[in-house]
């Protein structure tokens, strides 16, 4: 994705530009929808600064960290390893429109604003899918569509926004939807006003 506009150098440049880039607090869809699972392997994908992964990680998870931004991932081991947690993590440098997870298979997969185009999103999705456990769990979390009629400042790239359901209709035989929805949530647009957005959350079982 090294051409992509939205690829590793733009990241590894938003990230070497700022102390942080995220809260530090865990996606609030993975809280939602992770926290009753018992743990067991997990693939975080596009980890960035690790606070999915130290929440796995404190929970229990044994996780597979991916991310192409290298300063990202460097600040991601040094939060685990502040919180005791560095044993329970795998920091990988790669990009997941290439990347092979060989013979691992997962528990959970998690991916949170993957907003590839959507035939690389679907390709990637059938890799992934392909990684999971018996019995796994798929989670993928994008900004809806409907974010693109608010002021909240998406890209105007609307090939990148997919409903829960356009992903659902993308994997193999074999999956179970068991969550497939358009969840709101209160954001800050650019002037300082409150706009009601949504979250497009997949949540699938293999098997």
């Amino acid at each position: 994705m090294g051409s992509d506009a939205f690829g590793e150098e733009f990241w590894e440049e938003r990230y070497r530009s700022n102390s942080s880039v995220w809260s530090g607090q865990p996606n609030a869809q993975l809280v939602a929808e992770v926290a009753d699972l018992p743990p067991g392997r997990v693939l975080d994908v596009g980890a960035g600064e690790g606070a999915d992964t130290c929440w796995l990680a404190g929970r229990g998870w044994q996780v597979t960290a991916l991310d192409f931004a290298a300063t990202a991932l460097r600040r991601g081991a040094e939060h685990a390893s502040r919180a005791g947690l560095a044993d329970r993590v795998e920091w990988v440098h790669g990009d997941v429109t290439t990347w092979d997870p060989g013979e691992r298979r997962f528990d959970l997969i998690s991916a949170h604003f993957l907003h590839l185009p959507k035939p690389e999103l679907r390709t990637v999705l059938t890799r992934l899918a392909g990684a999971a456990a018996p019995g796994g769990t798929l989670l993928l979390v994008q900004h809806h569509p409907s974010d693109l009629e608010t002021t909240v400042g998406r890209p105007n790239l609307p090939e990148r926004f997919t409903t829960a359901e356009e992903a659902a209709a993308w994997l193999p035989a074999g999956w179970t939807t068991e969550v497939a929805d358009a969840r709101p949530r209160t954001a800050t647009d650019g002037d300082g006003n409150e706009v009601t957005i949504h979250d497009a959350v997949l949540r699938a079982r293999w098997g």
